[in-house]
């Protein structure tokens, strides 16, 4: 891979806008804590969706500078450090999406953002599907995990979910799981008709997950 294209799938990470999952969300959005926020693209279209402010934490001083042109606020750091400066700030919609792989403990962080969480609080979280068969290709016929600088297997992934292992996370952080659901099917649409949806925790590339505070509702799924 080329530095050019290495920057280029870089620049699209950060700047991804996420509409799918925007879209889905519960309204209304209330204020908005996007962890992860890149450059604010996907608080952009939270706020086009209605959320009253959006705030944004990024680790990448970079992408958190760019960020500040168009959030409310932004914190430039890891979300363990930013969470101490939001201790008095609560919020009705918070943001997880392609974070929870990246950190050492995620569990900590689903736990800590409970703190900051208002009343009815809804959490979206997205994460890579470990049980994609990409992996398993790699593994038993190409003899390695396949780590990359980006996608699937991006080299600073540090965790591992199936959809099993990330509802199971949030229900042990105190988070009742309301909707497990994915990107939208491609090629595998007949795939997933002809086995009954069965094919697609193989298939899909990501999980995405809602919740809400645990006792703030009964949760359906």
């Amino acid at each position: 891979m080329t530095a050019e294209v290495r920057a280029a799938k870089t620049a699209s990470y950060y700047e991804n806008a996420r509409a799918d999952i925007v879209t889905a969300l519960p309204r209304p959005l209330g204020n908005v804590l996007d962890v992860g926020c890149g450059v604010g693209n996907v608080g952009i279209g939270t706020r086009e969706a209605g959320a009253t402010r959006v705030v944004g934490v990024e680790v990448v001083h970079e992408q958190a500078e760019r960020a500040r042109a168009v959030l409310d606020r932004v914190i430039a750091g890891p979300v363990e450090e930013a969470l101490d400066e939001l201790s008095d700030e609560r919020f009705d919609t918070i943001l997880c999406l392609d974070v929870l792989e990246h950190l050492v403990d995620p569990e900590a962080v689903l736990r800590r953002l409970r703190d900051v969480a208002a009343p009815g609080a809804h959490l979206q979280v997205s994460v890579p599907n470990a049980r994609h068969l990409s992996l398993v290709w790699d593994l038993f016929v190409r003899g390695t995990f396949g780590y990359t600088d980006h996608g699937h297997r991006d080299s600073t992934h540090l965790r591992w979910f199936t959809r099993r292992d990330i509802v199971a996370a949030l229900e042990r952080c105190g988070w009742q799981v309301e909707r497990v659901s994915h990107p939208a099917l491609g090629r595998t649409r007949l795939l997933d008709r002809l086995t009954r949806g069965r094919s697609t925790e193989l298939t899909v590339g990501q999980w995405y997950v809602l919740a809400r505070l645990a006792g703030d509702g009964l949760a359906e799924r």
